[in-house]
């Protein structure tokens, strides 16, 4: 009796940790009905433009970060938004944010950000993170086009300096953005970091994690996109995830894990969190998956643009609902 009481505790407990984990989503959000399609086509084009065009687009070399900050300023103006830039310096060198705000100006606001810098002067980055910075791009045009009304005032923010050797450094684009933000006293009510969203696969196996045991819990197929967040952001997860997947033909799981998890706090939602915001990641988990990940293979031909287009979609749906 002792030994079949323990089992069932154990199981308790694993059910328990498991319910934690993947946040599970038994309701289904109101959502805006006839929104649009992402197109793949354009965002090919957004990566391949983003990747031929500036090279190397890796500190510390600001004049082709600018250049790069100059193309995706010129796409967001193209789409009906008139950008904002976010200037910094660092070592008489000046950095930049390019932000376009949509929806009502003094309305709290939800941010969704992807970085355009790549790791290294050898890493065309196109999944890492030409594919999110694509993302943002094209909400712009389907908000310009077929966007309806906003409750919130909508950020989209291009990020400079994610990479290292700035990443968990003040000298973040996006840690230079939050920190003003909190400065100002504005109210955020979710942010949303775009991290490699493009690579996918069916090969069994072609899926890893950064515990053994969550190979129990989530498939083994990289055929999935992921929403990322901390142990206890999980009314944030649950709804950002319930409407990415309100209609959307791509699987969407979630991962609620303490930040120092590997990988967890990968990107520039990070700093949000330093700055008390809440925030999750959008991502395709980088190298637990891609293992093109800060290499010369991560070029865009490497990607799939029918699936990245699902999460575009998923990520619209978050913009207009959230």
């Amino acid at each position: 009796m002792l030994a079949i009481a323990g089992l069932a505790g154990l199981l308790v407990v694993c059910t328990a940790l498991v319910w934690v984990i993947t946040n599970p989503v038994f309701f289904r959000p109101n959502v805006i009905p006839g929104l649009p399609p992402a197109d793949p086509a354009r965002l090919r084009a957004d990566v391949e433009g983003l990747v031929a065009g500036f090279p190397a687009r890796a500190f510390p070399d600001s004049r082709m970060l600018k250049r790069a900050a100059d193309h995706i300023a010129a796409e967001f103006e193209r789409s009906g938004c008139k950008p904002v830039w976010q200037s910094y310096t660092i070592d008489g060198n000046d950095y930049h944010n390019v932000i376009c705000s949509r929806g009502p100006a003094d309305a709290p606001r939800v941010i969704i950000g992807a970085h355009y810098d790549v790791a290294g002067t050898d890493n065309p980055g196109a999944d890492d993170n030409a594919s999110g910075v694509a993302a943002l791009l094209e909400l712009s045009r389907l908000l310009e086009t077929a966007g309806p009304d906003l409750a919130y005032r909508l950020d989209l923010v291009a990020f400079t300096l994610e990479e290292p050797p700035n990443f968990r450094s003040d000298r973040m684009g996006s840690y230079v953005h939050a920190k003003s933000l909190s400065e100002a006293g504005t109210d955020v009510r979710l942010m949303i970091s775009v991290e490699m969203i493009g690579y996918f696969s069916d090969e069994p196996g072609s899926q890893h994690f950064p515990v053994t045991g969550l190979g129990l819990i989530y498939p083994d197929k990289g055929n999935f996109i992921a929403v990322i967040g901390r142990a206890f952001d999980r009314e944030t997860v649950a709804r950002t995830k319930a409407l990415m997947q309100a209609g959307n033909t791509l699987s969407v799981y979630s991962l609620n894990a303490p930040a120092h998890v590997t990988g967890v706090d990968f990107s520039d939602h990070r700093n949000f969190w330093r700055t008390g915001y809440p925030a999750v990641m959008v991502t395709n988990t980088a190298f637990f998956r891609n293992p093109n990940y800060h290499t010369a293979g991560d070029t865009p031909e490497t990607l799939d643009y029918e699936r990245m287009a699902r999460v575009v979609d998923g990520l619209f749906r978050v913009a207009v609902d959230y």
